[in-house]
């Protein structure tokens, strides 16, 4: 194992790639811990030990790192980016142009990522408005940070008037654009996907200071019981991560000249899960949405019903509508990642057929089938993940730590394809993979 780690270390190239990233995560967590000028920092001190005992606030804590408790200048994190995203993709499929570019191949996908970052701003700016209020109206004992637990009457940004408010929009719509920069370059320059390199930087970030939490909590069986369900977690997601359903292809034979090519066997791996951790980051995002609307809505009985069922994460109605989420963008997005007609058109094309299935629409539709089979067991394993420390913590009455499967998932999945990104690079310069 050592030497292997040491190979990597050996190619200038990837060495670079690795270091460069590590830079680059290093300046976003410098950033998710600066904080933005006129707010209270005593409150700020509270809002920090009080954030645990929140299911929004820890929520959205966890995909920034905890920039949400210090209120720094990365304050929205990625979170505007995936919704960006998801809104993209969604409207992929109603919009004519946007599907046109997506058939466009790599000219397409660059007009879809910059109107991606135009979205991503002006979210980011609307957001930005919504939290500087809500930040404010915990002086009248309302809005998102009062879900915290912080004291009636606290207000966060002290002298509060227009000027000072638009300074910290502005900063944090900034910040989310240089957040979304940082990522495009990890992935450019560095290894492996930028914004999930990111993402997962904040997870990990978290997760000594969670795990801290359980233990004073909870009891010491509790903490070491919880310690083994995760790392048979571990082993489950990587287990599920690397399952395949392989797809035979036989290509006939065909005389080109004085040349016979063809005649050859391959196969189409389809994943168990294909969509990988997206779903859950989706579904999460997806979340966020009624906290946020319980920040501004004036009416008291919508701000109740949404903190008991829609923020409360060891609730039932909680639990059910985050287990439909998770399956409906399993789907979906394996729907985007994979398409069955098009790959039948490729493999007849290229002269090949599946053993038994006929050319053209038969192949199609046989592909379709495969890929819904085996899509519902991995969206269910996706669900079982992010819901089993739910239902752990719900039954022990442990408040801390609410999100353990979903920061799983994320860590888990996000390491396994860097590493296998790494494996590449190290097969191609005919050193001994790291994962072999």
């Amino acid at each position: 194992m050592l030497s292997r780690l040491r190979n990597i270390f050996r190619v200038p190239d990837l060495r670079k790639k690795i270091l460069f990233t590590i830079i680059i995560v290093a300046v976003y967590r410098v950033g998710a811990h600066l904080p933005v000028p006129y707010v209270d920092f005593q409150a700020i001190k509270s809002l920090q030990d009080q954030a645990n005992n929140s299911g929004v606030v820890g929520f959205l804590d966890l995909f920034s790192g905890g920039a949400i408790t210090n209120v720094a200048i990365f304050f929205l994190g990625i979170m505007p980016y995936i919704t960006a995203s998801i809104i993209m993709q969604l409207l992929g499929v109603v919009i004519p142009k946007l599907e046109e570019w997506q058939q466009q191949g790599q000219v397409g996908q660059k007009k879809i990522t910059q109107w991606t970052r135009y979205l991503t701003v002006a979210l980011a700016l609307v957001q930005s408005t919504g939290f500087v209020f809500a930040l404010h109206q915990g002086q009248t004992g309302g809005g998102l940070f009062n879900f915290a637990g912080l004291p009636e009457g606290t207000d966060l940004i002290p002298g509060f008037n227009a000027p000072r408010a638009a300074l910290i929009i502005l900063t944090w719509t900034a910040g989310t654009a240089l957040v979304m920069w940082l990522g495009e370059l990890v992935t450019q320059r560095g290894i492996g996907n930028g914004m999930s390199i990111l993402i997962f930087a904040s997870v990990v970030s978290r997760l000594p200071a969670q795990g801290g939490a359980i233990y004073s909590e909870g009891s010491k069986f509790q903490f070491f019981t919880i310690l083994a369900i995760g790392v048979a977690m571990i082993v489950g997601i990587v287990f599920v991560e690397s399952g395949q359903r392989r797809i035979p292809v036989q290509f006939a034979k065909r005389v080109v000249g004085r040349r016979m090519y063809g005649g050859q066997s391959t196969y189409i791996p389809l994943k168990v899960n294909q969509s990988g951790v997206i779903p859950v980051i989706f579904a999460s995002s997806i979340l966020s949405f009624p906290a946020l609307i319980a920040s501004v809505t004036p009416w008291e009985g919508v701000q109740e019903w949404i903190n008991d069922n829609l923020v409360q994460s060891q609730g039932w109605f909680y639990m059910g509508f985050y287990t439909m989420l998770i399956i409906f963008f399993a789907y979906f997005y394996t729907a985007i990642a994979f398409n069955p007609a098009q790959q039948a058109d490729i493999i007849r094309k290229q002269g090949g057929f599946i053993p038994g299935i006929r050319p053209g629409p038969p192949t199609e539709k046989y592909l379709a089938k495969v890929l819904n089979r085996i899509t519902l067991p991995g969206s269910l394993f996706l669900a079982a993940i992010a819901l089993a420390p739910l239902l752990v913590f719900a039954l022990w009455d442990i408040s801390q730590f609410p999100f353990g499967g979903t920061a799983l998932l994320i860590t888990v999945g996000v390491a396994l394809e860097t590493m296998k990104q790494i494996d590449s690079q190290l097969m191609m310069r005919n050193y001994e993979g790291f994962l072999a």
